[in-house]
């Protein structure tokens, strides 16, 4: 059978030479294309749907949220499997689809599902669809603090918030970045039961008068002259003097304002977990990539942002870029792979002209 496949090859040495330079052209256009990353995406088509519930204890969680979405779920077109968990405050449910379903449309099948039964789940209770990332995780972790004590913790997560955030994520490849530590800086009222007893206010009252603190709204439109002037009304605070200044009733007929009945402080709302960098409190930015992304290009382009960044950042802020890195596992396992080739073919040339005592043989068995 050996003798008969080589007298065919030399006699068709042509036809033989040909079929070896497609398959070259075909495997050099598959490595160029190949796709790197920690594992292959084997995951079936999914959407995840997190519900926040605060105040809610696992149980009413699970009752009041988890089952009316789930049981909503199972009836969907292409669905395979549900998956649900309820924690403290929290419902997380994973709706898998079959092989080759598109994803947006099985996210727009799910935000209907979600419409059908809102009437359905507790009030101010709203099911919330994750972005669409890659099963690896967080492909990187940036780090923001302050060595010194500086900066305070809620300046730093506000800057990760509205000023690093949005960057990261017009990089193309970025799906999501999640951002830990710090605090949401709050304005937080503080009342005082006494002084709303004197000036004869109810709690209720003061509620919902202190909802509407913070508004801008619209006065209509005047015509003056074959002239149109639109009419504005200012009324966003934007700082604890406007809130403190505001009024919120009114007490034998004169105004009463937020300052004679609370006082008005800036701090975060209430943690439930935190970040740190070696053992200190700071702001750390998980970044997830999409699915189809290279885990290596998108983490370039996430360092060459980071030191862009670094030069705008205020005095006694410190950006860390190299927490963590997949890219790091990915390019070390490479170059094992590499070291690999490397030894193994310099050993089998070794052992091929140990037996074949001739280096044109040997050459052309490695080739």
């Amino acid at each position: 059978m050996l003798d008969k496949i080589i007298k065919f090859s030399l006699h068709n040495r042509l036809l033989v030479i040909s079929f070896a330079a497609l398959i070259l052209s075909y495997g050099s256009y598959v490595i160029v294309k190949l796709p790197v990353d920690v594992f292959p995406n084997l995951n079936k088509p999914k959407v995840t749907i997190i519900t926040e519930s605060h105040g809610f204890a696992p149980e009413e969680v699970e009752t009041l949220v988890t089952i009316p979405l789930e049981t909503a779920m199972i009836g969907t077109t292409g669905v395979t499997r549900v998956r649900s968990s309820s924690g403290m405050g929290i419902s997380i449910i994973h709706v898998e689809f079959e092989w080759g379903t598109d994803q947006f449309l099985n996210r727009q099948l799910v935000n209907e599902k979600i419409q059908s039964i809102q009437n359905r789940l507790p009030e101010d209770v709203s099911p919330v669809l994750t972005p669409i990332t890659s099963i690896m995780g967080e492909i990187q972790f940036l780090g923001l603090e302050s060595p010194e004590g500086e900066v305070d913790l809620l300046e730093l997560r506000t800057l990760a918030d509205w000023t690093l955030r949005p960057q990261i994520l017009s990089i193309p490849g970025v799906s999501n970045v999640v951002i830990i530590g710090g605090g949401l800086k709050q304005f937080q009222i503080k009342i005082d039961p006494e002084k709303l007893r004197k000036k004869n206010i109810s709690l209720d009252v003061l509620m919902e008068n202190v909802k509407h603190l913070s508004e801008n709204t619209t006065g209509g439109f005047v015509d003056k002259k074959q002239k149109e002037f639109l009419i504005r009304i200012m009324g966003r605070a934007m700082s604890q003097e406007d809130l403190m200044e505001s009024i919120v009733g009114l007490h034998l007929g004169v105004p009463v304002k937020l300052k004679d009945v609370a006082n008005v402080v800036i701090s975060h709302q209430p943690k439930r977990g935190d970040g740190s960098i070696n053992g200190k409190n700071a702001v750390v930015l998980t970044i997830q990539k999409q699915p189809e992304a290279s885990t290596i290009e998108v983490t370039k382009k996430i360092d060459e942002l980071a030191e862009k960044i670094k030069k705008q950042l205020p005095k006694g802020v410190v950006l860390k870029s190299d927490l963590f890195k997949q890219s790091h596992f990915i390019e070390n396992s490479i170059n094992n792979v590499q070291e690999a080739l490397r030894d193994g073919a310099i050993m089998v040339a070794i052992i091929l002209f140990l037996f074949l005592l001739n280096l044109r043989s040997t050459f052309i068995t490695l080739t």
